[in-house]
């Protein structure tokens, strides 16, 4: 406004031309100035009394983008063992193949939206979607360590632990470490004994069945825990393969699991190694390249695994592995067994 009233007293003192010129800027300025006003982000909002309220049902899709009723289905889908990834509050591109998913297991035509009958059968499961958790002195002990980037400087470390407490309770209760803090603004999450807000992502474990088998599909970049009917019972939002690496498409099976796995970096098998880099064994831990868990396929140097970056399954791509949340190749890991068929498809 000063800017403004400065530039209108000036006028009386130019010529007629630069008087036109010079309301021609102040009109486009004022325009500019309205534009940014009319797209202005305000930042979701989000509560425990809103995302435990079962009684709001809004259609949710991905003009959605963000706030409450979104979290809610996020983390009722994690526990329906339809995982919709990182939880994050917003309707991104996991949650669309979560929702997706669980709508076509329950025979609802939704689509990638959350419509009434989705919320329905969501909230089956009654429990409150967040709950109060206390900060306990096992959780503050670290060590958190910085992880280097290179290879090398990683194999000198004893173990590829959390970088920080926030990176620590985020993988415990699948939620980002922004939306956790988010969720308890001016509380201390270093402090034992605070008590904050956190999803409730105790999943109810899924029994082995006979006929069990595991599928990949690299056009919906899932992976899917399928019965001997065919019926899903498990969908987890994955990356998978590259141009470089692609997913070897066919029919193999599980080999066996390997908890907490070291792993062997071997230049010549990746093709953006660095000139010079040499073969390294990394010890083991959640920000270990294949996270805490490695399910070994038959087709030799692949299998399902963790990863040490949740919030970016399905938004890059990988040397031809299979990579989930840790929290997700853990579940799955307690349902294969050796022999189990894996079916890796278009």
């Amino acid at each position: 406004m000063i800017c403004g009233w400065l530039l209108s007293c000036s006028l009386n003192s130019v010529s007629l031309p630069n008087r036109v010129t010079a309301l021609l800027i102040l009109a486009l300025a004022a325009t500019a100035q309205a534009r940014v006003v009319k797209h202005k982000v305000v930042a979701p909002v989000f509560t425990a009394a809103a995302a435990n309220d079962a009684t709001k049902k809004p259609v949710l899709s991905s003009r959605s983008k963000s706030g409450s009723a979104v979290l809610r289905a996020q983390i009722l889908l994690d526990r329906a063992h339809y995982s919709p990834g990182e939880i994050d509050g917003r309707y991104g591109s996991t949650m669309r193949l979560a929702v997706t998913a669980f709508n076509r297991s329950r025979g609802i035509p939704g689509g990638a939206n959350v419509v009434a009958a989705t919320w329905d059968a969501l909230d089956r499961d009654a429990a409150p979607v967040l709950v109060p958790y206390t900060i306990a002195a096992a959780d503050v002990a670290g060590p958190f360590l910085p992880i280097p980037p290179e290879a090398a400087d990683k194999a000198k470390l004893p173990a590829l632990g959390y970088q920080s407490l926030s990176e620590e309770l985020g993988e415990k209760f699948h939620v980002s470490p922004a939306l956790l803090q988010t969720l308890n603004r001016g509380v201390a999450l270093d402090k034992v004994g605070a008590s904050i807000q956190v999803p409730n992502v105790e999943r109810p474990p899924l029994p082995k069945t006979s006929g069990m088998s595991i599928r990949v599909s690299k056009s919906r970049t899932t992976v899917e825990a399928v019965d001997a009917k065919g019926v899903v019972l498990a969908s987890y939002p994955a990356t998978i393969g590259s141009v470089h690496d692609p997913l070897p498409i066919g029919k193999w099976k599980i080999n066996g699991v390997e908890w907490n796995p070291t792993f062997h970096y071997n230049p010549d098998l990746f093709w953006d190694a660095e000139p010079g880099d040499k073969k390294e064994k990394l010890p083991a831990g959640p920000n270990n390249p294949v996270g805490v868990v490695w399910i070994d396929l038959s087709k030799p140097h692949y299998g399902i695994h963790g990863t040490p970056e949740p919030s970016m399954i399905g938004k890059t791509t990988s040397h031809g592995c299979i990579r989930l949340t840790n929290w997700d190749a853990r579940e799955l890991a307690t349902l294969v067994t050796p022999g189990m068929p894996a079916v890796l498809e278009k």
